[in-house]
């Protein structure tokens, strides 16, 4: 063989490599306009019954993504925000609270919005039963026939880090659903899920990890092609949204990605956490070690073996 056929050869297959890697696009500014913008980059119409999946943030927490900025999105696919309770005591586990807390937080007056579990919760099939036999959702997630997966990506105290795998498997889970998953499959009651002996992260990290992406990933086959994932990488603290009193924020705004495969995007996310150069008034370190304290990678590599997307992407910058 010629060389010049040989290296016609390599470069093709590099080339088919490339393009059989998922893309995540890339835009440094966080603007109602580019969270649009980046949705139309994705080139899936969101239509139909649309749910755009939040978190509405703890009362007292100030990082949560607010009505302003993504108000024009939501208009644009004419959604509804939809929400679940948590499972642990505060402003949002009981329905009364959590519709104040949401009024508090200004979703409400904008936009119509859905707390799904608030009358019961549904079991939807899940592909990967190591540890659960079913996913535990809100039972209003039947009305819907599309889903925005709309996740702040920061820090988390028990996973390391929330993107959109989280806000796709302890988000959408109802009040027993979360209990179910932060346990391992092990109970769906509030009052035991959080005891050493049910609490999953206090022993088996791992278990909960992939519990949270098998999770994930029966939402994620529930819509089949009729879901989108979005990350905003701003007022990344080191905790989540559900914590009330969260720490200041040490890493400076990065930027949106958006994602057909929510493994790719949130991988592309820890990336670029991972992999920037921190400075004074800057530092990536502190998210780095909270995400490394609880395994946080782990539930990337995880989904990518159990098939729910790949850690392999291409990056595409939009700006």
């Amino acid at each position: 063989m010629k060389r010049t056929t040989i290296v016609a050869a390599i470069l093709l297959m590099i080339a088919t490599a490339v393009s059989a890697q998922s893309k995540v696009f890339f835009t440094k500014e966080i603007t109602p306009e580019s969270l649009v913008k980046i949705y139309h980059a994705l080139g899936r119409e969101a239509k139909g019954r649309v749910a755009v999946k939040i978190s509405t943030g703890e009362g007292g927490n100030t990082h949560y993504l607010k009505p302003t900025l993504i108000r024009n999105l939501v208009d644009e696919v004419n959604g509804t925000i939809v929400e679940c309770c948590t499972a642990y005591g505060g402003s949002r586990q009981d329905p009364k609270k959590h519709w104040e807390t949401i009024h508090e937080h200004g979703f409400d007056s904008i936009f119509a919005v859905d707390i799904m579990d608030e009358f019961g919760d549904i079991r939807i099939p899940i592909k990967d039963k190591k540890h659960m036999k079913y996913n535990i959702v809100g039972e209003h997630l039947a009305n819907y026939t599309f889903m925005i997966n709309l996740a702040h990506f920061k820090g988390h105290a028990m996973g390391g880090f929330g993107g959109v795998l989280k806000n796709a498997s302890i988000g959408v889970a109802s009040t027993a659903g979360k209990c179910y998953i932060h346990s391992a499959g092990k109970t769906t009651d509030p009052r035991l899920a959080w005891t050493p002996e049910y609490l999953a992260a206090g022993k088996t990290q791992d278990n909960f990890l992939e519990s949270m992406a098998a999770a994930a990933q029966a939402v994620h086959e529930y819509f089949c092609d009729n879901i989108l994932y979005i990350n905003v990488m701003n007022n990344m603290s080191v905790d989540c949204d559900c914590d009330g009193h969260p720490a200041k924020p040490e890493l400076q705004d990065m930027g949106i990605m958006a994602s057909l495969d929510p493994v790719a995007l949130d991988q592309a996310c820890l990336d670029k956490v991972f992999n920037y150069k921190g400075k004074p008034g800057d530092d990536n370190k502190p998210l780095i070690q909270r995400i490394n304290r609880q395994h946080g990678t782990y539930i990337t590599d995880y989904a990518e073996r159990i098939g729910l997307g790949s850690k392999k992407y291409t990056l595409i910058n939009i700006d």
